[in-house]
């Protein structure tokens, strides 16, 4: 399916919805199965709380093949063969982009949820409780901060960088660079988002393992580099450390998934080398 769907008459991009949207059941030993992919940074996410929740025995997980084709998701050596497959076979008449992350219930043989903001919220306060990602005293501000974090920095990136007017590029590169200087004030005093350890953190982290490597040069989002913001850059760092983020961080599929897959933007499919770029701490 197309990304020429999501780009308006005037040249914005916006998401599709989410189509499937059930909250979790209880955790069942054997039944969903998680389909991601290191690539993504919406999937990156659930990746970085399973591991992070210790969840490895209860959420089954089958990467993706980093390179689309125009039939979507190709999973490598597996059943089905692409991940359109369990779409069609949870809604045959669904139309859209067939997206990472989705679990599939193995029981019903249905896509419970793609839903990606819900499901890492769902594996934090049903599925796992250490470390408590999101902690009641806190739940009113994660939610403000994380939508912040969507509309200035998450999912704008993705709005420069699909734009197909200048209007609409500029408003969306300017709202990414004043989240993230307002990001480099706040971390200037703290460890973290807030005084722990939060699902904002997991949030802001898989945008910004992407920053330099693709969305400066890629998505056009070039006033400054990551690593142009001390703060911002040793706090990636520090994630980086922690074994949950590194080790479900890989920059190769990183890379060749957007300069590869992304024609519209790169049509020549060429990788860049570099950036050179030292994430140990």
């Amino acid at each position: 399916m197309k990304l020429s769907r999501e780009i308006t008459d005037d040249g914005r991009f916006v998401r599709q919805p989410n189509r499937f949207t059930d909250r979790l059941g209880p955790p069942e030993p054997g039944r969903y199965r998680l389909y991601a992919s290191y690539a993504c940074p919406w999937a990156q996410r659930v990746l970085i709380v399973r591991a992070l929740l210790r969840l490895e025995d209860l959420l089954d997980v089958t990467i993706v093949d980093p390179i689309r084709d125009e039939k979507g998701w190709r999973v490598p050596g597996g059943e089905p063969e692409y991940l359109s497959e369990l779409y069609h076979a949870t809604d045959p008449g669904y139309v859209g982009r067939y997206t990472v992350p989705c679990i599939w219930d193995t029981k019903d043989k249905r896509i419970v949820t793609n839903d990606f903001p819900q499901i890492t919220l769902d594996l934090e306060t049903s599925w796992g409780s250490s470390p408590n990602l999101y902690p009641e005293r806190l739940r009113p501000d994660i939610d403000i901060m994380n939508d912040r974090l969507y509309h200035g920095l998450n999912n704008a990136v993705y709005e420069a960088g699909f734009a197909h007017d200048q209007q609409a590029y500029e408003e969306a590169v300017a709202r990414v660079f004043s989240t993230l200087d307002f990001l480099e004030v706040r971390l200037a005093e703290s460890g973290f988002l807030f005084d722990t350890l939060t699902d904002s953190d997991v949030r802001l982290y898989t945008t910004l393992a992407r920053f330099d490597a693709v969305y400066y040069a890629h998505f056009k989002c070039s006033i400054r580099r990551l690593s142009d913001y001390p703060a911002l850059w040793a706090y990636a760092r520090r994630l980086y450390a922690i074994p949950a983020f590194r080790e479900t961080t890989d920059f190769d599929q990183i890379k060749r998934h957007y300069y590869i897959t992304q024609t519209n933007i790169n049509p020549s499919r060429l990788v860049p080398v570099g950036p050179e770029l030292d994430w140990s701490v």
